[in-house]
């Protein structure tokens, strides 16, 4: 934190990602509640714009890596501001059209700041930085959809959407004015010839990528199974609270694997969580009992995302971390929107126990599949920059 730049990156991180995750409840409660039309129309919806982000990170990520930080910065608030302002008036299949092309454009944000993050705080820091950044990641989690909610009962989905787009606007004019740098000093510069793909674009990263999506895939089931699990119980109103405390667990988590000496395989943490997200299942005798059996899995959360782009960005080389960091956003989507049909056909057809348990193993085998594929090549990176340079 007490790099220059870094604390400033930080809050603008927090802040201007607590608009991004309130996103998608509001839209989904725009089609619901004020279109009046059915949740499977809302969750078309929710596709399309996960289906765009998935294509255009690693665009975005390239583009930054050829052209810098700040012409994509532009294009994708601009986009946003449109958007946001003029989906309140839209019918239904315009909505469905716009939100794909919003999701193509969608602010970078995300990834943007961790590559910012590690080109700031060097090699030595960047894990700690990236595990900070991740606790930042929770706390806005645990804000946003909780703000979706409140602005949309209190005064609407349109004037909530409508702030939603000046909160993605006020976010790309502050990384604009930053302008934090995309790579360090001693990296290949801006204008050098970036690293080709094959140089970087591996089974490593390929691995770490299926890896990356097996988390999220768990993570999004687990949250969908808590839900399930306290409505089950009669306790709705505490669902805030349930997954709250998941949060505030994964906070701790990173505090921790941020303050260690050696860094952890994010096969191993990855792996930790899903076999502790699977017996949540057996868990009996009321809710509360699952609050406090989320804690070993909720403490692996926030580090098993950390030690994942810290080895991201020990693959790919600086030249190309944008498109590298892009694709490590598209497993993210992609993990989250394969869950929601698995975790809910299980709970629909089992209980949420049920769905604890084969998303947990899904999860698992998928690790389990990717470790012989796992394989570590110290310098390699730097070997890739040094031939980047030589071009």
């Amino acid at each position: 934190m007490a790099v220059p730049g870094v604390r400033s990156l930080m809050l603008v991180g927090l802040v201007a990602r607590i608009p991004l995750t309130a996103a998608g409840l509001a839209l989904t409660f725009h089609v619901i509640e004020t279109m009046g039309l059915s949740y499977a129309q809302a969750g078309l919806v929710g596709a399309v714009v996960t289906v765009g982000m998935a294509v255009g990170a690693p665009v975005a990520g390239r583009f930054i890596d050829r052209r810098g930080l700040r012409p994509v910065i532009v294009v994708t608030t601009v986009a946003q501001l449109l958007f946001w302002f003029a989906a309140p008036l839209l019918p239904y299949y315009a909505l469905l059209a716009a939100s794909a092309v919003s999701g193509l454009l969608s602010l970078p944000l995300f990834s943007v700041i961790r590559q910012c993050l590690a080109a700031m705080v060097g090699p030595a820091r960047r894990r700690s930085a990236i595990a900070l950044d991740s606790m930042a990641v929770e706390l806005s989690y645990m804000i946003g959809p909780a703000a979706a909610v409140g602005l949309v009962t209190g005064l609407g989905s349109g004037w909530a959407m409508a702030l939603i787009g000046l909160g993605q606007v006020g976010a790309g004019v502050a990384l604009l004015v930053l302008d934090p740098p995309i790579r360090a000093e001693d990296d290949v510069p801006a204008g050098a010839p970036a690293a080709p793909r094959r140089q970087w674009l591996g089974a490593r990263l390929i691995t770490l990528l299926g890896t990356v999506a097996a988390l999220t895939f768990v993570l999004t089931a687990t949250e969908l199974s808590l839900v399930a699990t306290v409505r089950e119980d009669g306790a709705a109103t505490w669902t805030g609270l349930v997954i709250g405390l998941w949060c505030f667990y994964s906070l701790i988590g990173g505090f921790v694997y941020g303050g260690l000496s050696r860094p952890i395989s994010p096969l191993t943490l990855i792996a930790g969580v899903c076999a502790l997200t699977a017996p949540l299942g057996l868990v009996g005798g009321g809710w509360w009992w699952l609050c406090l059996a989320l804690v070993p899995a909720g403490m692996l959360c926030a580090p098993a995302l950390a030690a994942s782009v810290d080895a991201v960005m020990d693959v790919a080389p600086a030249s190309a971390r944008g498109e590298a960091m892009g694709l490590h956003a598209t497993a993210l989507t992609i993990g989250m929107a394969a869950a929601g049909p698995v975790a809910g056909a299980v709970i629909d057809a089992h209980g949420p126990g049920w769905a604890f348990m084969v998303t947990g193993v899904i999860g698992a085998l998928l690790v389990g599949a990717a470790v012989p594929f796992w394989r570590r090549k110290p310098g390699a990176v730097k070997a890739e920059e040094a031939d980047a340079v030589a071009v």
